[in-house]
């Protein structure tokens, strides 16, 4: 599992560095140093990390390399980047109404709505998740996870910005080290539900192949069938319901990688009903009726967000032992886009 750590250092008479420490992954398979680099770290050119490397503030086992290093699994990279000052400090709280289904001293389990981002980050530094645990739990000091940023506290996992659903929070070291490792197991159980373009042939499938940062479009994950790059990611899922032009689904992830269930569907042919980032924004199936086409825009603009909600959240308590499992309705501006399919669909009239 890669393991990052930042931190910024700053010393009288010296330039300021951001330092990040990675561990390859043990399943990482053979790759140029600086490609890897470029794929961790996205919004650095490759020109900048091939020049760093050539300067020596890239160490791999503490030794200075070429660009053309092969990465081996378990080396440790080093990364040192000159970058402007930045305020560090703890996270701003902020009044920000948490929906939350279960708390205890150890953790707690929320319900995340659409438009919420969960931590800060750039461009980002307020009205996040985080934000809103810090005004919440007020004096008390959350964990945060090995490899995470410290910005980050008390997140084990988690969800995109525009997606809905059940997240779990750790508020003590304890309840973060045991669920840290239930995830790395892969033994927490999470299943979602989707809405996505068209009908696959199956009722239900499991999807298997490795996820990684796209070649060009380096905002976006893809995947990578041969293996050669990304980690592996298995998602499993069953139809729920169909409607022709679109089909409900349940998802249950094996894995935790970005974009995970997003990214698996894309490559099926069938993208999540208006997710943008990976073509689901347009008509996938369907007539070239205007009407058709007026109902589906309509429909976008009524549902402005990728049609995916974590539905389910299951887990071992860290303390007691016992198994906790937790079910989220869908929200309901999904239900209304559910309602409004059907309601087309029991009315079309022109032929399938």
């Amino acid at each position: 599992m890669m393991e990052e750590e930042n931190k910024n250092i700053s010393e009288e008479g010296k330039d300021i560095y951001e330092h990040r420490r990675i561990v390859v992954d043990p399943n990482q398979g053979s790759m140029r140093l600086d490609k890897f680099l470029q794929d961790k770290l996205w919004q650095i050119s490759r020109n900048k990390i091939q020049n760093a490397i050539k300067s020596g503030l890239v160490l791999v086992d503490e030794k200075q390399v070429k660009p053309n290093h092969l990465i081996r699994p378990k080396e440790v990279i080093t990364v040192s980047f000159d970058r402007p000052p930045r305020e560090d400090g703890p996270v701003e709280p902020e009044d920000i109404p948490l929906d939350i289904r279960y708390e205890d001293d150890d953790l707690m389990v929320i319900l995340k709505p659409s438009g919420m981002v969960v931590h800060p980050g750039v461009g980002v530094q307020s009205g996040t998740l985080v934000n809103a645990l810090a005004f919440y739990l007020k004096n008390t000091d959350l964990p945060v996870m090995e490899g995470n940023l410290a910005d980050r506290p008390g997140l084990v996992h988690r969800i995109d910005k525009d997606t809905t659903g059940l997240m779990v929070i750790a508020k003590t070291e304890f309840a973060m080290t045991h669920l840290a490792k239930q995830f790395f197991d892969h033994s927490i159980e999470r299943k979602y539900v989707a809405l996505i373009w068209s009908e696959p042939e199956e009722e239900e499938g499991t999807i298997e192949g490795n996820i990684g940062r796209h070649p060009s479009l380096r905002t976006n994950m893809t995947v990578f069938p041969d293996g050669d790059e990304g980690k592996h990611a298995i998602t499993h899922f069953k139809v729920l319901e169909r409607m022709y032009y679109v089909t409900f689904v349940e998802c249950q992830l094996e894995t935790g990688r970005t974009h995970q269930i997003r990214v698996h569907m894309k490559h099926l042919g069938h993208p999540l009903f208006n997710d943008a980032k990976y073509g689901g924004n347009r008509i996938r199936k369907g007539t070239v009726y205007t009407k058709y086409k007026q109902f589906v825009e309509n429909t976008f603009k009524l549902f402005p967000r990728q049609a995916l909600h974590a539905k389910s959240l299951g887990f071992i308590h860290p303390r007691t032992k016992e198994k906790l499992f937790f079910e989220a309705d869908l929200p309901e501006d999904f239900q209304i886009l559910m309602d409004r399919w059907r309601s087309y669909l029991s009315s079309r009239k022109e032929p399938k």
